[in-house]
């Protein structure tokens, strides 16, 4: 197998590897989720890089020339410098690509005043990532972030279901409104979100648009691919998917057909 790699701190990515799947049926995958140290939101720069590198290299070592960070707070703090400073030591055939700019490049088509709030991990927030990117395609619109930092512990909880969380949500979203109440479009920022959608859209405005990340990366991943074919090519096309987590596989495998829509058999990588 040459499978495309999908990492994620933890369940989250899932749901994006869901969406690419479904996309892109095709192609051979490796699923790592480093459960044993999730989450990621809430520690340094230096110790997210330090962990996604790590996989990213465990990944490459498993065939994969090129490997999906699916999770939005490794995207913020560690892809560009594994990009820039790793990958031309490393593996400078490889490609590591992220969440974060498939979203950003297309978030301006949904916003009809120009005013986008963002929901993410403190990680994701503090970075300034999406303001910086949504900037750069978008100079127009003005941005608004919330950090919901219960929200990723609700979902690895599996407490989506339980109206107990519903005033954390409220608060939370009160909050980004506060900055602006014209905010027409919110950007769920963390792949662990669209569990949540539904209670999200209780305490919504009217009219305001909520978008996941899971549909827009796989069709960037798509185009990618297409404009890429010294990539494609070395990617196996035998539909075979694999699933490993730092953690004790049979976990992983209780909470992760939440996520990715189907039961899955987990194995344990060592790093």
């Amino acid at each position: 197998m040459s499978p495309i790699g999908i990492f994620d701190s933890g369940y989250g990515g899932l749901s994006v590897f869901r969406s690419i799947v479904d996309r892109l049926p095709a192609y051979d995958y490796i699923y790592l989720g480093d459960n044993a140290r999730a989450p990621y939101g809430s520690r340094s720069f230096e110790t997210i890089y330090e962990y996604t590198l790590e996989c990213v290299q465990w990944l490459f070592a498993q065939g994969c020339p090129l490997v999906i960070l699916a999770c939005n707070t490794a995207s913020a703090k560690a892809l560009r410098s594994i990009q820039q400073r790793d990958l031309p030591k490393i593996a400078p055939g490889n490609r590591v690509l992220g969440v974060i700019r498939p979203t950003t490049e297309i978030i301006g088509r949904y916003t009809k005043n120009k005013k986008v709030g963002i929901l993410g991990t403190t990680g994701t927030v503090t970075s300034g990532s999406y303001p910086i990117e949504i900037r750069h395609f978008f100079p127009g619109i003005k941005v608004y972030q919330q950090a919901c930092p219960l929200w990723v512990p609700f979902v690895e909880e599996q407490a989506w279901q339980n109206d107990d969380i519903d005033p954390f949500i409220e608060r939370d979203l009160k909050a980004l409104f506060q900055q602006e109440a014209e905010i027409d479009t919110v950007l769920l920022a963390c792949t662990h979100y669209p569990l949540l959608a539904n209670r999200i859209r209780k305490f919504l405005p009217d009219g305001v648009t909520l978008v996941s990340q899971g549909g827009l990366v796989s069709q960037s991943l798509a185009g990618y691919l297409e404009r890429h074919p010294e990539i494609s090519r070395r990617v196996t096309t035998d539909q075979q998917r694999r699933f490993f987590t730092t953690d004790a596989p049979e976990d992983f495998e209780e909470h992760a057909s939440y996520f990715f829509g189907e039961a899955v058999k987990a194995e344990k990588a060592v790093l």
